[in-house]
């Protein structure tokens, strides 16, 4: 029997010599220590052996088995690090060679519009606030002075969510939350979201606003105009001319449109402007006083007025771009220009 273990362990050797891959030594591996290899038969034959003998042979045969268990192990070892060595070469990183550059983003026109006009307005000592995209009815309409029967509410194209839970069509509401929450003097600025069944080259179902309001004693119309003449003059240009024009708004009492002589042609008339000379570029009015009875507010010891305006218009209108579309189409070509 000890002839037979010591050809066994030659015979193993043998072939492990001539394997050159994973599986082949797992073959071997099975063949002479697995459950039914060769070495374990050998042991099952332990019985054959005179009984002074077993002892020892029992022992080599485990010391072969460990020593064939080792050897298999170590060439797989081998075998895994040469595949390795062989990875990182055909792999290997020519360090020599320029680096990939990396794109550097810009802000978007619409943000950059945003921005600017908060830093004028955080100028003149206002504060920006915001509110929820998805408004509940009280806050969008009610609040505001429109109820559900108002003829007001077609003029804004509403998405309703459920019965009284719409997508905001304007900023106001966060106006309302604040002044339910907050004693005069108020002087806010609340930029966002808002949504309308609209879309043209003109108007999409998602655009921004920027909403202002100033609440406190002794705030007349004249504060108004000269608030915005400031910030009109920041935005577009110290030799910006507004206008004012008699409106309508069911949250303001008196309402007034604001326009700019036109950017394009100067007042001289362009198709821009359908060749009036003038730009439309935001509502604005005094607060009505049912607005503040709403909040809680006493209209006979504090008047305020409220303004808004689209952040499309005014990027459409600073940057020379035709098509509102082409600030959601994320065209890379678009974007770089600013």
């Amino acid at each position: 029997m000890t002839g037979e273990l010591r050809v066994l362990r030659e015979q193993a050797e043998a072939e492990l010599r001539q394997a050159g891959t994973e599986e082949a030594f797992q073959a071997i591996r099975t063949r002479y220590l697995g459950r039914k290899g060769l070495l374990t038969g050998l042991l099952r034959n332990i019985a054959n052996v005179a009984p002074a003998e077993r002892p020892q042979f029992g022992k080599e045969c485990n010391d072969v088995k460990e020593e064939l268990s080792a050897r298999i192990d170590e060439l797989l070892a081998g075998l895994a690090s040469s595949k390795k060595d062989e990875v990182l070469l055909r792999e290997r990183i020519d360090v020599t060679l320029p680096g990939r550059g990396v794109r550097h983003g810009r802000l978007h026109p619409v943000t950059q519009v945003r921005e600017e006009i908060c830093r004028i307005f955080a100028g003149l000592g206002f504060s920006v606030v915001e509110g929820p995209e998805v408004e509940l009815d009280y806050y969008n309409f009610e609040a505001l002075n429109i109820p559900k029967d108002h003829p007001a509410r077609d003029m804004q194209d509403t998405f309703y969510v459920e019965e009284n839970i719409v997508l905001r069509t304007h900023t106001s509401p966060v106006q309302v939350r604040i002044m339910e929450k907050t004693r005069p003097p108020v002087r806010i600025l609340s930029p966002g979201r808002v949504y309308r069944r609209d879309s043209d080259i003109s108007h999409t179902p998602m655009f921004h606003q920027i909403e202002g309001l100033l609440v406190d004693r002794g705030i007349t119309f004249g504060d108004l105009k000269g608030v915005l003449t400031v910030f009109l003059k920041k935005i577009f240009g110290e030799d910006t001319a507004p206008r004012f024009r008699p409106s309508f708004f069911p949250f303001t009492e008196p309402s007034a449109e604001v326009d700019i002589r036109c950017v394009i042609c100067r007042g001289r008339g362009c198709r821009v402007c359908g060749q009036s000379g003038w730009l439309e570029i935001l509502g604005s009015g005094m607060v009505d006083p049912e607005v503040f009875r709403n909040v809680g507010y006493d209209p006979e010891e504090f008047t305020g007025f409220a303004f808004g305006l689209g952040l499309e218009r005014i990027a459409m209108l600073k940057f020379g771009i035709s098509d509102i579309r082409l600030f959601f189409e994320n065209d890379m070509r678009f974007l770089e220009q600013f």
